[in-house]
This record gives structure tokens, sequence and C-alpha cells, in this order.
């Protein structure tokens, strides 16, 4: 896998957003932001559009992002929201700049759609935080996000639960190695049977949701499955499930008993409550780099 080019201070990041509207007054907290990492940003003209839902028709929005892909001077793309849209302006994007010249592509939720994508064409994405939000998460996840355009030591621990210990009592693992790869549970349903989908053959696979019902969990993992994403993998990480429903009559299982249901009969360690997602705390993850997990009493450690 390829890594985007190290940012400096006094490079410049292009903002755009690929799916949902929003309004440039949201994005002042991410802009401080970034002058106090010492960089310069620059807001693509779908910053403020509005088109429905929309920052504005595909058209648009694929142009803001092919722009900001082909500009040499821009060293990073930081998605502004998500939401829904993505998908729907993939296939009006041409790569062949960007795989010359490589920079960070960050979001995660809806821009799973460009995690896969870029996957595929063999370099490495950031899933983290996107401008949106970003004064109410943790310093540890603006600090995530940093930390990787700077290139500075990354790494993320955290504590694992009982369901991990049910799961893990007959495997004793304590170190794996592989590519980390995935993010929303229903954006990688969604791209199942396309050439946005990805191989996850051997690869650490992370997921995660929001405001979905339990039976479409169920659906979902049912449907990974069978397209064999779950067959060979080297761990499955969960982060945030977050704000789950169910129906007046009950599924009767959580989250956790759906996804353990579905990979139960695969010899692979399961890890829930990664801090990423739609959460607080929202780290940032190299998707792509080969990471190694280690597994250390009450701790699980993620190396990039």
């Amino acid at each position: 896998m390829i890594t985007p080019n190290t940012l400096q201070k006094g490079d410049t990041i292009a903002i755009v957003s690929t799916a949902r509207k929003l309004k440039k007054k949201e994005l002042q907290p991410a802009l401080k932001i970034l002058e106090s990492w010492g960089l310069k940003a620059v807001l693509g003209k779908t910053i403020g559009a509005e088109e429905n839902q929309f920052a504005g028709n595909e058209k648009l929005r694929a142009e803001d992002f092919q722009q900001m892909l082909d500009n040499p001077y821009i060293k990073a793309i930081w998605c502004a929201r998500g939401g829904y849209g993505t998908v729907k302006m993939i296939d009006m994007l041409d790569f062949s700049a960007f795989q010359k010249n490589p920079k960070w592509i960050i979001g995660y939720s809806d821009v799973t759609v460009l995690h896969s994508y870029i996957h595929n064409l063999g370099i490495e994405t950031l899933h983290a935080q996107m401008c949106l939000d970003i004064e109410n998460k943790t310093e540890a996840a603006r600090e995530s996000i940093r930390k990787v355009l700077f290139e500075q030591e990354y790494s993320i621990a955290f504590n694992v639960n009982t369901y991990n210990k049910t799961f893990q009592q007959k495997q004793q693992l304590s170190s794996i190695q592989g590519k980390i790869v995935g993010g929303n549970l229903s954006v990688l349903y969604s791209l199942c049977g396309s050439n946005s989908a990805i191989n996850t053959d051997g690869k650490i696979l992370f997921i995660e949701d929001l405001d979905e019902y339990l039976y479409h969990i169920d659906r979902m993992m049912m449907n990974l499955k069978r397209n064999g994403m779950l067959a060979n993998l080297k761990a499955l990480i969960i982060g945030g499930m977050t704000d789950m429903h169910d129906n007046a009559i009950p599924f009767g299982k959580n989250a956790e008993e759906i996804i353990l249901e579905a990979v139960k009969d695969y010899n692979f360690p399961v890890y829930f409550n990664f801090p990423a997602g739609h959460i607080k705390d929202n780290q940032a993850m190299i998707f792509g780099r080969e990471v190694k997990l280690n597994s250390e009493n009450d701790k699980v450690i993620l190396n990039f």
C-alpha cells in the first residue's frame, strides 16, 4: 500500500462535502483547529451549496472533489460531513492524478465509499472525524488526526469487555498482524457486488454503525457473511454501534450478540468497544496500513 505524503506546517488542506449540505459557519471550529496545527484551509464550492439535502448536485460534488484531487498544492482533503451521497458521485471521479500524487482523504461514515474505492487502488486513507462537530469530540480524537498527518508515532489502546472474553476463551491469541480495512457497516453492505467492494481476505476488518434497527444489523452481517467477507479475517474490530433501535416485537439480541452469532463458525478474535465511529472518542485509523493488534491483560493495543 502507498502512504500519502506527510504534511508540513504551511500546507493547505481542502474541505469539501461529498454528501450532505452544511453552512460555512459550521466549519469555524475545524478551521481554528487547522490553524492551530499550522495548516491552511481552502473551502470547496460544495460548502454552502444546496440541492435538497445534498451539498449541491452530484455533478457539482464530483467536480469539487476532482479539482481538489488534481490540485498539486492541496496536500489533503478533509470531508466536511457525512450523511448520504458519496456513492452517487464516486463513478464520476478520475483518480489518475491522485494515484501519481496521493494525498490523505479524511472522513468516516458515508466516506467509507471513498475508503473502499481508494483501498482498491492500493493507497492508504484516514478514517477519522469529519470537520462537522469536531469541537465536541475528545482531544484524543482530534490529536489522532494531527499525528497521522504529520507522521508521528501513533497507537490506540482500548479496554476489552465481556463479549471479547467470551468469544476468545478458546483462542488465546495475543498478537495479530494484518492490513486494517472497513468502515460503516451500512455503507460496506451497500457496496457489495460493486467495483468499490473491498477484499477482506486475510485482513483485519473494522465496522461501526449508527441509528439502525437491530434486524438491519443482522441482515447486513448475513450479507457480509454470504459474500465471503467474514470467512478469512485476521480479526474483527467493532467500534460504536450507536443509537440502535428495536421493533415492538423485540429482535431478541443486541448488536454485539448479533455480530458474534454471524461469526461464530470462524476462528478469529473479535474485539468490541473500539474507540471509533459515531461516538465522542472517534479516533483516527489508517486504512490499508499493516497494523499489529496486541492483547495485554485487560487492554487491546492497535499499533500502526
